[in-house]
């Protein structure tokens, strides 16, 4: 994990959850999810474009499961806010149009259906208009068929994966990122209110159960400090986590909670989602992670908190809104999973 990520270049209501079946973590019934395998639509599509690459091209962008850089460490676990895992664009002379049309539908397959316009409009308004794949770049880990593979898609807020699961533990195959800047005022700064921004109403969602507080659950979940984005290290079941915790909540609270965490997965493929719930009920679920919110930060000065967290001992979702929206994703079944260390 990049402990210190470099800035960025320049840098609607409830959404509709897509799940088939969201699951109660407040309950105690064994849960049965579908993660992703090595059949599934992305997966396969991840075979089709390795099927299709030259040997030049595979010398470039194909790597061993674990192999090291210098600058990044384990290459396959490494995330930030804005990076490129290999040189090529994907929409590049690099890449024939076949290949290129085969990533995109690796894509397409990595996301809610409903969500493909909201990411394309995210990923265009961050790097200026680009069309998709002009400034997005790809590369395999392992040979899709192997016991362990996995396909890594980055770019300007964004780090996507595929793994068909063969990555033990983590969910989405390991860490990734999300963030969107719509609007531009002195650089790096959007406009108050985020007017524009796709992910800001996962914000208003968290903002909403801040209000749903009553004062003394208030003082404990609005901290002064807002931690360092990309620390989204596991702390494991012994770890003290920051905020009000999710289990002194009330019942209506708890249903509050359940709904932003619903808006937290759905821009992802369901599959994706239910593996993220499997991680997450096996250490608790929502009753083992805290709530917090972070004033010093506060863009607009308006009181909706930009910068929050949902954190527990094997899952950290961190949202930082100042000065544009930044989200930090570390989600798994064993806490001692570690960061690109």
């Amino acid at each position: 994990m990049d402990q210190n990520p470099k800035p960025c270049p320049d840098c609607e209501g409830q959404p509709t959850v897509s799940r088939r079946n969201f699951l109660p973590l407040f309950a105690t019934p064994k849960v049965h999810a579908a993660p992703p395998t090595p059949k599934s639509a992305a997966e396969t599509a991840v075979k089709g474009l390795y099927d299709a690459l030259t040997d030049e091209q595979r010398k470039e962008i194909c790597f061993e499961w674990n192999y090291e850089q210098k600058e990044r460490g384990t290459l396959r676990t490494f995330v930030s806010n804005n990076w490129q895992i290999t040189k090529p664009h994907i929409r590049s002379d690099y890449y024939t149009k076949k290949q290129q049309d085969i990533a995109h539908d690796i894509f397409k397959a990595l996301i809610n259906p409903a969500w493909y316009e909201r990411m394309i409009k995210h990923l265009k308004d961050d790097t200026n208009g680009a069309e998709w794949g002009a400034q997005q770049s790809m590369a395999f880990f392992g040979k899709p068929g192997d016991e362990k593979f996995e396909f890594v898609m980055t770019g300007r807020h964004m780090t996507l994966r595929a793994d068909g699961n063969t990555e033990s533990h983590v969910a989405f195959g390991g860490p990734i990122f999300y963030g969107h800047q719509a609007s531009r005022v002195q650089g790096l700064l959007e406009k108050d209110g985020h007017p524009g921004n796709v992910f800001w109403p996962q914000a208003l969602m968290a903002n909403d159960i801040f209000k749903m507080l009553d004062k003394e659950q208030q003082k404990k979940a609005l901290l002064m400090t807002t931690p360092r984005e990309s620390d989204v290290a596991f702390k494991g079941k012994e770890g003290k986590f920051p905020g009000l915790s999710i289990k002194e909540m009330s019942d209506e609270q708890k249903k509050a909670i359940e709904k932003l965490l619903a808006s937290l997965l759905e821009p992802f493929r369901g599959e994706d989602q239910d593996e993220a719930l499997e991680c997450l009920k096996k250490f608790g679920g929502l009753e083992a992670c805290c709530l917090s919110f972070y004033s010093d930060e506060d863009h607009g000065k308006d009181g909706i908190w930009d910068n929050w967290r949902v954190e527990g001992p094997a899952f950290v979702w961190n949202f930082r809104g100042n000065p544009h929206v930044h989200v930090w994703v570390h989600v798994a079944d064993d806490p001692s999973v570690k960061l690109n260390a």
